[in-house]
Order: structure tokens, then C-alpha cells, then sequence
């Protein structure tokens, strides 16, 4: 009894000083009043949300179903779901830019709508209410991401970054997708699938709890102005992107669209052409998720402290060790090449977004920023969705897949370089200007 009692002591104190760390992390730098520490509590829940659905999902169709007979099912699946989200991807961005108030509400609404599908989904996880539900949960928490990128901006302590701010929510998000994470596999082995989904709606419903305790300043857009993709006449009312930042969207996109390949196309080549136990290949695809994390982490880590004088060069940099990983799984097949370019490109897609967001503080306007970011956003994670959809309708075959992928990537990268030097490979979109009028002649003088 004595041994036992200085043990929970013990674990007791640990328990209380980590804690107290956290919590001296969290308001560090006047986070506590500028309303970043509310804000990083809502990102932490968010990452938890979607680490417990992905466990909860583990064992449907997203990974266990990865066979020839329901491949069809799939990729009729990704059409329902992928075809919505692209249509209302790009309303977003306008959507924000006129939403004057209401943002901890919507931010909130994306917990409470995840709430009520993760519970839909617990009650239909073996029919095909399932997908409807889910993609709801994927649309909701995208949206979550995008909704954070503007309001990020006003929440910034006094002396602090953009970049810096991001990459403390990114590094406490996941944290606490590893903690609430392993909490939902428990509560998966303990009660199954659908007694994880539960545990899933509870965290969704403290997210939404804590979504509506940000600082009421977020709602103010007063002088902010909106932001366009395209060249705008300077009397639309709208503020251009300028060229650095169109150079970064486009390569954090080609990157984003390797990552959203990898998440799905490995799940299903690991089920397709793995002959061993459920439980194992669980393992494999846990390893590669491992990789992946450790990756992000550590480009977070790195990017935080560069200053990007040289964004182009530095961008197409990351585009190319991307796409050279690729290159590398498609020549040398195998579950370990996969890991290697799971590592790779969770990294360069880190200190890709860390770049991004330097240029935008640098390039753009402080009226237009929060526009920027949501538009910004938007653009990254409808590239993640399209890499994501690819990953399943690819063969099973590592070396396609990858070959595919890879040379998306490169093309991808080399729009970047052409954008970057005044060219482009698509068709440009230029907004009309308005026409001037013809100039006078001269009066003549007799």
C-alpha cells in the first residue's frame, strides 16, 4: 500500500507540473489577451476531431474495403463527396470576405455539425449513411481550417508572426491529435467503432464550447478589404495577390496534393497487396502516419526560425525534393520507399505553409491578410481533397501510382517556376479594366 500510495503521489505531482507547462506554453507571449490561447485551444480540439474519426473509420471502407470487388464503390463514393466539396470550395473565400459577423459562431457550427454526423455515423456504420455522414465531417472540418486562417490574424500578441503564431497552433494541434488520438483507438478496442464515434461527438461538443469563448474581436472587420486570385482593377474594391504569393499557393498545392495522395492511395495499396493480419496492417499504415507526423513537426520546427528572403528558390526547392520522393517510390516500390516519401512530403508541405505565410505578411497589405489566408486556405485543401481522390481511383500498384503522382507534382512545379517568371501553363483569367478614355488632341493655335 505504501508503494502504491507514492506512486499515485507521484504521478500526481508529474501529472500537475505538466500541466502547469502547458498551460504557461499555451499563454506565452500575451497569447492569454490577444485571444491566441482561446484560439489554440479550438485548433487542438479540431486536430483531436479529426484524429479520432480517422481512427473510428479505420476499419469501413476507407481502409479495409480496399478490394477489387468494392474499388467501384469507392471511387463512386469519392464522386459524391469530392464533386460537393469542389463546388463549395470556392465559395469560401468570398463567403468570409463578406461575413462581417459571426465567426465564432461559424467556427462553433463546424464542431456542433461534426457532433451530430460523428453520432449519425455511430448509428449507421454498417449501411451506407455512413458517407453521406462523412463527408459532412470532411467538409466541416476543411471549413474549420479555413474559418482559422482569417481569424488568425487578429489574434496576434503584440511582437509576434504570423508565421510564428502558426506553427504554435500547428505544434499544439498535433499534440493533442497524438493524445486524443490514442484516447479513441481505447475507446475502438473497449466498445468498438461506433463507441469511438461517441468519444468523437464529446470532443466536438467541448470544441464547440470553446470556439464560442474567443474574444468577441475576431467579429470586427472594420478596413478590412478583400482579396482576388486574379489581377483586379485598383477601383474593384478588391486588393491583388501579389506575384511572391501566387509563386508559394502554387507549390504548397502541388505539395498538398502529394500528401492527399499518400493518405489514401497507401491505405489501399497496404489492404490490396498485404497478406497479413488486419491488426498488422493497421500497424504498417500507423508507421506511415508516424512518419508523416514526425515529418510535419520537425518542418514546423525548421521553418519557424528562417526568415524565406528567397521564397521563390526556396519553394520550388520543396516542390522538387517532393517530387523527387515520388520518383524514388515509383523506380524502388515497397512500404519503407512509401515511408520515406510520407516523411518527405509532410515536411517540405510544413516548411512550404510556414514560407507562405511569411509572404503573405510581407507582401500583403494588414487590411487584406485575413482575406489572404482564407483564400489561401481554401486553394490548399481543395488540392488535398483532388490528391485524395487520385490516391483511390489509382491502381493499386505502386509504381503507377507514384509515377502518376509524380509527375503531377512536377508539372505543378513547373507552373510555379513559370509564374515566378511571368509565364504560366493555364490559360490566364485577367479581369476586365476599365476602359480609358481616348485622349483629346491638342488644341490648335493660330
Amino acid at each position: 500500500m505504501t508503494v502504491t500510495r507514492v506512486a499515485a503521489l507521484r504521478s500526481r505531482a508529474l501529472t500537475g507540473k505538466g500541466v502547469a507547462a502547458f498551460q504557461r506554453a499555451a499563454t506565452a507571449d500575451g497569447a492569454d489577451r490577444s485571444g491566441l490561447t482561446a484560439l489554440t485551444y479550438a485548433t487542438m480540439l479540431s486536430y483531436a476531431v479529426d484524429a479520432a474519426i480517422a481512427v473510428s473509420l479505420a476499419n469501413t471502407l476507407f481502409f479495409s474495403a480496399a478490394t477489387a470487388e468494392s474499388r467501384g464503390k469507392v471511387a463512386l463514393y469519392l464522386l459524391i463527396t469530392v464533386a460537393p466539396f469542389a463546388l463549395v470550395a470556392p465559395v469560401i473565400g468570398p463567403l468570409l470576405d463578406k461575413l462581417q459577423r459571426g465567426r465564432r459562431a461559424a467556427l462553433a457550427f463546424s464542431f456542433a455539425g461534426r457532433a451530430v454526423l460523428a453520432i449519425v455515423m455511430a448509428y449507421h456504420f454498417d449501411d451506407w449513411g455512413l458517407y453521406p455522414a462523412a463527408l459532412g465531417v470532411m467538409v466541416l472540418s476543411k471549413s474549420y481550417v479555413v474559418l482559422k486562417a482569417a481569424v488568425t490574424p487578429r489574434v496576434l500578441p503584440p511582437g509576434m508572426t504570423l508565421v510564428t503564431t502558426n506553427s504554435r497552433l500547428t505544434s499544439f494541434g498535433l499534440a493533442a491529435g497524438a493524445v486524443f488520438g490514442a484516447f479513441a483507438a481505447a475507446f475502438a478496442w473497449l466498445t468498438g467503432s461506433p463507441g469511438a464515434l461517441i468519444y468523437t461527438a464529446l470532443l466536438c461538443l467541448v470544441g464547440t464550447w470553446l470556439c464560442l469563448r474567443i474574444p468577441a474581436w475576431v467579429e470586427s472587420t472594420a478596413g478590412e478589404v478583400p482579396t482576388a486570385l486574379i489581377n483586379m482593377s485598383h477601383d474593384s474594391g478588391q486588393q491583388s495577390l501579389t506575384k511572391p504569393v501566387i509563386v508559394s499557393l502554387w507549390g504548397n498545392s502541388a505539395i498538398r496534393l502529394l500528401t492527399g495522395f499518400l493518405t489514401l492511395f497507401i491505405a489501399f495499396v497496404v489492404k490490396a497487396q498485404s497478406e497479413q493480419a488486419p491488426g498488422q496492417q493497421l500497424l504498417l499504415l500507423g508507421v506511415v502516419g508516424a512518419a508523416a507526423g514526425i515529418g510535419f513537426f520537425t518542418g514546423n520546427m525548421i521553418g519557424a526560425r528562417r526568415q524565406f528572403e528567397h521564397s521563390d528558390g526556396f519553394i520550388l526547392g520543396c516542390v522538387a525534393a517532393a517530387a523527387l520522393s515520388g520518383v524514388i517510390a515509383a523506380v524502388l516500390p515497397g512500404i519503407f520507399t512509401a515511408i520515406l516519401v510520407a516523411l518527405v512530403a509532410s515536411a517540405t508541405s510544413a516548411l512550404a505553409k510556414v514560407c507562405l505565410d511569411a509572404v503573405i505578411q510581407r507582401e500583403m497589405p494588414e487590411a487584406s491578410r485575413a482575406s489572404a489566408f482564407g483564400r489561401s486556405e481554401t486553394m490548399l485543401q481543395l488540392a488535398w481533397v483532388f490528391g485524395g481522390a487520385l490516391g483511390v481511383l489509382m491502381p493499386t500498384t505502386y509504381w503507377i501510382g507514384f509515377t502518376v503522382i509524380s509527375v503531377l507534382v512536377a508539372l505543378m512545379g513547373l507552373q510555379t517556376w513559370m509564374v515566378g517568371r511571368g509565364g504560366s501553363l493555364v490559360p490566364r483569367n485577367r479581369a476586365r479594366r476599365r476602359p480609358q478614355p481616348a485622349p483629346q488632341p491638342a488644341a490648335r493655335t493660330l
